[in-house]
């Protein structure tokens, strides 16, 4: 890859110092040879190495220009006499660079109205706003350097021109750009009279502000986060819109407001700590819901009249479900008892009393059948879903890269139906996990011919919980997947990377204590395979046990158990600021003895 990258700046590089070569001797030819090479080679040319080129003083300016200096001299020396051809090249050269500044200045004055408001918000009427539509994303996008390719008109035809003698060409050329520039103006100049009032602060984070206040908001839901975390948001997004609390989901990055899942819930995402403080829409929240352990989350916690809970993306066995940072919370939520003792064994500061067993919502819709089961498909599905390579390499999290490929190909060979689901963030650290992930898509995909339908699951859907209602077994690394599995009470498999004592492993790791092992030679995996089609599942009682512990005693409805907990936090939470008003009134603050 490095060589690749080099050889291509190289080539970019000589291209251009050819180009004004060619335009001083003159060689019209050799000019028209270079300069489509000369393009293909900016368009190749990787990230990384314009970057290099960039802080090098050799910006895509500096080369664009360099081709448009060129072609001005190979006019001036190839026809020397017609001083009028490479004067209006120049000038519209000039003017094409002027009409690139004007359509890139609108852009971004554009973006800022529409795209980089002080807040932004999904499912929330903005009447006193005016909001006007979009312009089209082309017009947003095509700015800057982007719009430098627009000069491949000058100066293709200015060479072109030099060759059949016609000087006119290049300016030609130049004024086809301007054309084009001044039509991508004019559409951005109207739509920037309709959203010129967007560009006031004040008076959008007021708009929004009147709006949640008059839908007084009860409890949030809130994420800070990558666009690829978003996933840890959105699966309490369903939990969320049956509540009968009024729910807020609140977001602080801007890319999360398109990445978060379809909701019904109003959404308002402030990516500044000033103005989500001064916020004052959240005043009626008395419970806030944190998903994930992020710096962010600190701008909440200042709030001192809203209940903070931390509630997690899942429980597991996995050292994120038991995060030191967890202790600056009210309270934290966990599925079942497991939960409450992975925070006592770690001693990681989490007072056991504020610990607060609440089920797992989610998990209503986790069937304890499948459709072989049912004897809608005569065949088993197995469902791999390894997590993801973790921030270390010596903590054994996923067996993506040990395992991976050779447990698919196991399975594969064993006339099985696979599903894998890998975690959204696989490969997302290790060069190694990926290309694991990609030989598994592959072999499934070459195995598509086969009469079953395997599935390699790359995005959102189908999600993690239908992927459980179609198997028969479960096969995945320690992390929250497994402790979601037991709701099914179907048989599931463990992977022990490391390769421990199966007594040791199950101590460690109490999510797999009614768990089949597999280790790294995947040895365990033909006799798991043969006792559950011979329909021995000796592990079936261990799972009833574990279920309960890992996940709660059953629940008529888990939302409602939810809704439960909510409303008893609301409770706490009105009861706290009732205190703290108390000790700010004058009485309170009066000297003894005085009057």
């Amino acid at each position: 890859m490095r060589g690749r990258k080099g050889l291509l700046t190289a080539l970019l590089l000589a291209s251009c110092a050819a180009l004004l070569a060619a335009a001083l001797w003159p060689a019209p030819w050799a000019f028209a040879v270079l300069v489509p090479l000369s393009y293909a080679g900016e368009a190749a040319l990787p990230g990384r190495a314009a970057d290099a080129l960039g802080r090098a003083h050799l910006s895509a300016t500096v080369r664009f220009m360099t081709r448009e200096t060129a072609a001005v001299l190979l006019l001036a020396r190839s026809a020397p006499g017609r001083p009028w051809a490479y004067a209006l090249l120049a000038a519209g050269l000039f003017a094409f660079h002027l009409g690139r500044a004007a359509q890139t200045w609108l852009a971004l004055f554009l973006d800022r109205c529409h795209n980089q408001r002080p807040v932004t918000t999904r499912n929330l009427d903005l009447p006193s706003l005016r909001i006007p539509p979009a312009p089209p994303r082309a017009l947003l996008v095509w700015r800057g350097t982007r719009l430098l390719y627009l000069d491949v008109l000058p100066v293709g035809l200015a060479a072109s021109g030099a060759l059949a003698g016609w000087g006119w060409a290049g300016a030609a050329g130049a004024g086809a750009a301007l054309a084009a520039e001044g039509a991508a103006v004019l559409a951005l100049l109207v739509h920037a009279r309709r959203a010129a009032h967007l560009r006031d602060r004040s008076r959008v984070l007021a708009a929004v502000d009147d709006e949640v206040r008059a839908y007084r908001p009860e409890v949030l839901l809130y994420f800070s986060g990558p666009a690829s975390a978003v996933y840890q948001a959105t699966m309490w997004l369903p939990t969320m819109e049956r509540l009968s609390l009024r729910s807020l989901v609140v977001l602080r990055e801007r890319s999360l407001l398109n990445a978060l899942g379809p909701t019904t819930l109003p959404v308002v995402c402030v990516p500044a700590s000033v103005d989500l403080m001064n916020f004052r829409g959240l005043d009626s929240a008395r419970v806030a819901l944190f998903p994930a352990n992020v710096g962010n989350n600190i701008h909440m916690l200042r709030m001192p009249g809203v209940r903070s809970v931390f509630i997690g993306h899942g429980d597991s066995d996995k050292e994120a479900s038991f995060n030191p940072y967890t202790k600056v919370y009210d309270e934290v939520w966990v599925a079942g008892p497991a939960g409450r003792d992975r925070y006592l064994r770690a001693d990681v500061g989490v007072r056991d009393d504020a610990v607060v067993e609440v089920g797992r919502p989610q998990l209503a819709a986790v069937l304890r059948t499948s459709p072989h089961a049912e004897g809608a498909v005569p065949y088993r599905t197995v469902l791999y879903a390894p997590t993801w390579e973790g921030w270390t390499d010596d903590l054994f999290h996923s067996s993506i890269q040990a395992m991976g490929p050779a447990l698919v190909r196991a399975l594969l060979d064993r006339g099985a139906r696979v599903v894998y689901k890998p975690h959204p963030l696989t490969g997302h650290r290790s060069p190694r996990a990926r290309a694991a992930h990609r030989e598994i898509v592959a072999l499934l995909e070459a195995a598509e011919g086969s009469s079953l339908p395997h599935l390699a699951v790359t995005g959102g859907e189908p999600g993690l919980y239908d992927c459980f209602n179609e198997a028969d077994l479960l096969v995945a690394d320690i992390s929250s997947v497994v402790s979601d599995f037991v709701a099914s009470g179907k048989p599931y498999a463990v992977t022990n990377v490391a390769g421990l004592p199966a007594g040791e492993f199950r101590e460690r790791y109490p999510a797999a204590g009614a768990a089949y092992l597999l280790g790294p030679d995947l040895g365990e995996l033909p006799d798991v395979l043969r006792r559950l089609a011979g329909g021995e599942d000796p592990m079936a009682a261990a799972r009833r046990a574990l279920r309960a512990y890992l996940l709660g005693a059953d629940h008529p409805d888990p939302v409602a158990r939810f809704e439960e907990e909510v409303r008893r936090a609301c409770i706490r939470s009105a009861a706290r600021l009732e205190r703290l008003e108390a000790a700010r009134r004058p009485e309170s603050l009066a000297l003894p003895g005085r009057d």
